[in-house]
């Protein structure tokens, strides 16, 4: 089913068997892109929201002298643009960061959905605050975290999401992006961010090679991150 992921990242409030079968149901199509592919452009108006099915997806907003701030990096299960549906429109651009699939919802279908379940509307309202709660985290650690620190926390975040997902083991996960894409998501220069990967590397505390993450202790990687995984709201 397109919405398992989905569901299983976002499982409260519980839906009944309807639920499931019309949220599915609201889906219209499937779409592949391509590594580096622009999924949706800032600014373009927006008739539909965007499911992640397989891959990794950024968001971003690129400044006038080229630069790139990286606001979010989604997994599989996660909507990308929600947030698309009232405002018909994003102030930023997401495209994939490997090759991807994701599938479409009409904004039609989901006004029809939350207008049919105060359950749905509830549960993909509280989708969209989670989104807000990991953005407002990585605000903190682009603000006020040490430049280790901030990629200890991100590793600390994405080993947690994609264990929910079975897509770690709570010490190796695949994660196909790129220094220059850390960097950038950490509000780093590349060169300071792979100064900042050596130095955990040599801590024993976390590896990032080849596009794979090793967590040799869980715990003390998450002690140096400081890292509390309650902004995730995983109960």
């Amino acid at each position: 089913m397109i919405i398992d992921l989905f569901l299983r990242t976002h499982h409260k409030p519980v839906l009944d068997a309807a639920e499931r079968d019309a949220l599915e149901a609201a889906f219209v199509r499937t779409q592949d892109f391509t590594a580096k592919q622009i999924v949706v452009r800032e600014q373009v108006p927006l008739t539909q929201c965007t499911l992640l099915l397989d891959g990794f997806v950024e968001r971003y907003k690129d400044l006038p002298d080229g630069r790139r701030q990286i606001l979010a990096i989604h997994v599989p299960g996660d909507f990308v643009d929600l947030h698309s549906y009232p405002l018909k429109k994003l102030e930023h651009s997401v495209a994939a960061l490997t090759a991807i699939r994701v599938a479409f919802v009409p904004h039609e279908a989901v006004r029809a959905l939350t207008k049919t379940s105060a359950t749905l509307t509830e549960l993909l309202w509280r989708s969209t605050l989670i989104d807000a709660a990991i953005n407002r985290e990585w605000i903190v650690s682009v603000g006020a975290r040490g430049a280790a620190v901030r990629l200890a926390h991100l590793f600390c975040e994405m080993n947690v999401r994609l264990q929910r997902i079975g897509l770690s083991d709570g010490k190796r996960f695949v994660f196909p992006v790129t220094q220059i894409d850390l960097a950038d998501a950490t509000g780093l220069t590349a060169v300071h961010a792979n100064r900042m990967l050596r130095q955990l590397r040599e801590d024993g505390l976390v590896e990032f090679r080849g596009g794979e993450v090793f967590i040799p202790d869980a715990d003390a990687l998450r002690r140096f991150a400081g890292f509390d995984p309650g902004y995730l709201f995983i109960d």
